[in-house]
């Protein structure tokens, strides 16, 4: 049957009708969906789009001295950030406007803060300056900002939309006794990329792309216990990206307190006297060059005899660790690394190399002694030693007849000493080219742990250098060709007659280890140089029957709470083996070079049989150069070690500093010993650790020790 025209409309109506319920049945569907079923999931996206976290640096942990002074510290600095998505929102012109304002209310120029905004990788990013934080972080702009201009900020937000007022901890430098310690404690610097993408492979949460880290000194070395671990701190914002409040927080766990053995009082003479030692030298006029000396450099080292703990440490020149804190400049970062400026960031009593002169002589006494001489042996100290067709001099041309060791170094006679260096020589390597010759000196410097490092918990230590067959033959396969070269070309104005000697010399028979250069070995002198540090500890070995300690600057680790977590031993690096005999007569002969010899004009009416200081002078003579002066000593307590680059003799530089250090630790007045009014109490480094008190105060460890035993913590090594 036909379906008429009018059935065939009403079934399409119908069919349409279907349609539009079903739609709306499936929109009913989904909207209930949305807004019942899933209606908490939604809200927590959307409440996360309107939230972001901001990370909220610890307080980094205090360093303190052994007597719980602190000599690294916080304070808060207000410190002005621009948040960068509230910029992102602004027109071009609305942009330049606000960062012009921003630089003008704290003192930048407009382009400084745009390269502070920028993320380190952009194009025009420079290393120190751009930003590697969270894309969602305020960028700080600008520290350290005067109290006045970071409130007229905050009191007028209109016309400052996405800037970030706030006050943060900062490193502080208490300097008590107004000690620098710079090259001790180092310095701090934004993380880099590479060390951020590190840090998250590793998984460490201690880091974040906003951190600052340790770049040298005990900041670098100690960093993991510094540090602390970061908080988060979620903020609600607007359609514009404007910090509407707080949403929730984890709070940052401050870092922990590092104990270190320096004393603060000891460095502060030590450094005072080093540089004093230094400024009067400048004044001296050098008797061989006839100018006044340029004392260029210098450093100072006191170190616990017993272990090798460092009670102070000091070098000339130096710098104000400050600074670091506010961001370094260009200008000042190149001064540190200028070496017309003395290259202040070289930290000389780890890092510098010297050759040691005449406080070698000791080592060099203590390796004759095992290898064929005795106490008993007699050798002459004429004021020459003829070595082929050269005479080496002995120091002004003095003679003293045929004497033994003691003298020897009493009136550090270098021809006694050219005569053993000779001798050996003659003995096992006569034959130039023979890198494997033995020599007994060579081994006996190495035994007392120099050519390496000493190990200090403190990065970037040089490791000196011995200039035996074996480094002779590598330098010159190193520098032959330069030298083959400047031999080879034809002579001319430009190449000095000395250098082309040279050249020509070194290209023939550069790498051969001569005569000569194992009597200069003998004294000290040549090519091998040392760290102040390393002639500290080999000194200390003399001191404490030849153990050689690994320098130790840290001696514990305090958390916040006061609990110690940590307690950073004394390691033993090596043993020197030298009969108590032998030991014995060397101290014996140091002793002398206090009363009787080169060092006694210094240490007149010092009480000596109360306070017994064993000494060595040294003056090294460098090609080019004025003398460099040493004074090496110890007591059955102490190491205390100053040398000056380019400042005259050892003791004639030094001397007077080097009293001054030693009456300042035992208390001496005049002759007289009063250990009470000692820089440390007691006149000894403390074995106790300070006592961290719930009240946040640090009391000493001589406090310490007259608390009861339910007092708050406090350690012993």
């Amino acid at each position: 049957m036909a379906v008429s025209g009018a059935e065939r409309s009403r079934l399409r109506i119908l069919v349409l009708q279907a349609l539009v319920l079903a739609l709306f049945a499936t929109l009913f569907v989904r909207l209930w969906t949305l807004q019942v079923v899933s209606a908490d999931d939604y809200r927590a996206k959307a409440a996360d789009q309107s939230v972001r976290d901001v990370v909220v640096q610890p307080q980094r942990g205090l360093v303190v001295d052994a007597m719980g002074r602190p000599l690294v510290a916080n304070r808060l600095s207000w410190v002005v950030a621009v948040d960068r998505s509230v910029l992102a929102k602004l027109t071009e012109s609305e942009r330049e406007a606000l960062v012009t304002r921003v630089a003008a209310a704290v003192d930048l120029k407009p382009a400084r803060v745009e390269k502070v905004l920028l993320d380190c990788g952009d194009d025009g990013a420079e290393t120190g300056t751009c930003w590697n934080g969270s894309p969602f972080q305020a960028v700080p702009v600008a520290t350290d900002v005067d109290q006045a201009v970071a409130l007229r900020i905050l009191e007028q937000p209109e016309d400052y939309p996405g800037v970030v007022v706030e006050q943060q901890n900062v490193r502080s430098y208490p300097a008590p006794f107004g000690v620098n310690l710079a090259h001790v404690l180092g310095y701090m610097s934004p993380i880099t990329e590479e060390e951020f993408d590190g840090a998250q492979e590793k998984d460490d949460r201690s880091l974040n792309g906003a951190s600052v880290v340790g770049r040298a000194g005990v900041e670098r070395q100690y960093d993991e216990w510094l540090r602390g671990m970061p908080g988060y701190r979620r903020v609600a914002v607007d359609s514009m990206g404007r910090v509407l409040g707080d949403d929730s927080e984890i709070a940052s766990t401050p870092g922990d307190t590092l104990v270190t053995s320096i004393d603060a009082k000891v460095q502060s003479v030590v450094e005072k006297e080093l540089a004093r030692s230094i400024r009067t030298q400048r004044g001296v006029v050098d008797k061989v060059t006839g100018r006044k000396y340029e004392a260029d450099s210098g450093a100072a080292i006191v170190l616990d005899a017993k272990n090798g703990r460092v009670v102070a440490m000091a070098s000339q020149p130096t710098y104000d660790p400050e600074v670091w804190v506010d961001g370094i400049s260009s200008s000042e970062l190149s001064r540190l690394y200028s070496e017309k400026a003395g290259t202040p960031l070289l930290a000389r009593a780890t890092q510098g190399q010297f050759a040691p002169g005449s406080t070698w002589k000791p080592f060099m006494t203590a390796a004759a002694l095992r290898n064929g001489y005795s106490t008993e042996s007699r050798l002459p100290c004429g004021s020459g030693y003829q070595v082929g067709n050269r005479t080496f001099k002995n120091f002004e041309s003095g003679a003293y007849g045929v004497i033994g060791f003691d003298k020897a170094l009493e009136v550090s006679c270098n021809t006694f000493f050219y005569r053993i260096g000779h001798d050996f020589w003659k003995k096992y390597g006569s034959d130039v080219a023979d890198v494997e010759a033995r020599d007994p000196l060579v081994e006996g410097a190495k035994k007392f742990g120099f050519g390496s490092e000493t190990g200090i918990d403190l990065p970037g230590e040089a490791s000196g250098r011995i200039a035996d067959r074996a480094w002779k033959r590598s330098y010159y396969e190193a520098q032959k060709d330069y030298y083959c070269e400047i031999a080879d070309r034809p002579k001319s104005a430009k190449t000095s007659d000395f250098l082309y000697r040279f050249s020509r010399e070194f290209c023939v028979e550069g790498f051969a280890y001569r005569a000569g250069d194992a009597v200069n070995f003998s004294i000290g002198q040549g090519d091998t140089m040392v760290t102040p540090l390393q002639l500290a500890r080999a000194y200390g070995a003399l001191a404490n029957n030849g153990i050689l300690w690994e320098p130790r600057i840290g001696k514990a680790i305090v958390s916040p709470e006061g609990k110690v977590l940590a307690e950073i031993e004394p390691s033993k690096a090596g043993q020197v083996k030298l009969t108590k005999k032998q030991l014995s007569y060397i101290d014996s002969s140091l002793k002398g070079v206090s009363r009787v010899g080169t060092m006694s004009w210094k240490l007149g009416g010092f009480p000596l049989d109360e306070v017994t200081i064993r000494s060595k002078t040294g003056s090294a003579e460098v090609f080019g150069k004025q003398t460099t002066g040493w004074v090496a000593s110890y007591s059955e307590d102490y190491v205390v070690v100053m040398m000056i680059s380019q400042g005259g003799t050892g003791s004639g530089s030094t001397g007077d500093s080097i009293r001054t250090i030693w009456e300042n630790l035992y208390g001496i007045k005049g002759s007289e010993v009063v250990r009470s009014k000692a820089a440390i109490p007691g006149a000894l480094p403390p074995s106790a650790l300070p006592t961290f008190s719930d009240d946040g105060s640090i009391l000493p460890p001589v406090a310490a020790a007259r608390r009861t035993k339910s007092s708050p913590t406090s350690g012993g090594n």
